[in-house]
């Protein structure tokens, strides 16, 4: 192993199944402690060998890139807040850079043990990876993503419009005066959008206009904010019921063809 993360950029321990029961289950030859261990080599001979190229600059690269882990998505009955709770004890403990997701794909039709599903379950494997770059770059936490009331994500919404549906109380948040840690919980708001908020907000105060140049996605984020000046209702007025009818009739009406596409069709 140690050899390996000489020569590859990136080592993948995969941990495969989100709870150590259903691991067992399906793969008796595995647990999680076989798992962990090489992960904690992997993470000390990271963190020794960035240590070591601070003094001696000929010490060779270990693993730049990191390490990385696999969940197979579907395989069990796992629940999401499992899974993402997981994930992010292994980002905590262990500094992975990436959880990848895998939706499973039954291979092997005799065994009664797996599942029978039909197809890869794509969409919940889509809203672990939203779910998952929610934790790493707009510092969500588990709990504001899935927790016991909801313990499974919304597959009909991306998991921050759901977290705002959900939470109406906060809203809507006043762009000229919210910190960065509330501009990145507005649905249409990103990271980089957020910094560029706080930057232009100490020149003048920001109306719709300027939210627009900035990058902010008016569509969603009308529903959640005030500014210098915003005629939209809010989801205060609207109800959160209404205004996910009215973003998902949005997200509706853009899968459909226009006139042209129907016409090169």
């Amino acid at each position: 192993m140690k050899e390996a993360a000489l020569y590859a950029d990136r080592l993948s321990v995969n941990i495969e199944i989100p709870s150590e029961g259903n691991l067992k289950m399906l793969a008796p030859e595995k647990d999680y402690p076989s798992v962990l261990s090489p992960m904690s080599l992997i993470k000390e001979g990271i963190v020794q060998y960035k240590e070591e190229r601070r003094i001696y600059r000929h010490t060779p690269l270990f693993a730049p890139a990191g390490q990385s882990t696999q969940l197979i998505i579907g395989a069990t009955p796992d629940s999401d807040r499992q899974i993402l709770s997981l994930a992010g004890n292994l980002y905590a403990t262990q500094n992975l850079k990436r959880v990848y997701y895998s939706g499973y794909n039954p291979t092997n039709l005799y065994d009664s043990r797996l599942p029978a599903i039909t197809a890869p379950p794509l969409k919940r494997e889509n809203r672990l990876y939203q779910s998952d770059w929610l934790m790493r770059f707009y510092h969500f936490s588990v709990d504001e993503i899935v927790n016991d009331a909801h313990p499974d994500l919304d597959l009909s919404v991306d998991p921050k419009l759901s977290y705002a549906l959900r939470n109406p109380h906060i809203f809507p948040i006043d762009v000229n005066s919210a910190d960065h840690h509330m501009l990145l919980r507005i649905p249409g708001v990103g990271p980089k959008s957020a910094k560029m908020i706080l930057a232009a907000r100490r020149f003048r105060k920001l109306n719709s206009h300027h939210l627009r140049k900035i990058g902010v996605v008016m569509k969603r984020a009308q529903y959640f904010i005030t500014c210098h000046e915003l005629p939209t209702a809010t989801i205060q007025e609207l109800q959160p019921e209404r205004v996910r009818s009215m973003l998902t009739m949005d997200l509706r009406k853009q899968s459909l063809p226009n006139a042209h596409q129907l016409s090169l069709w």
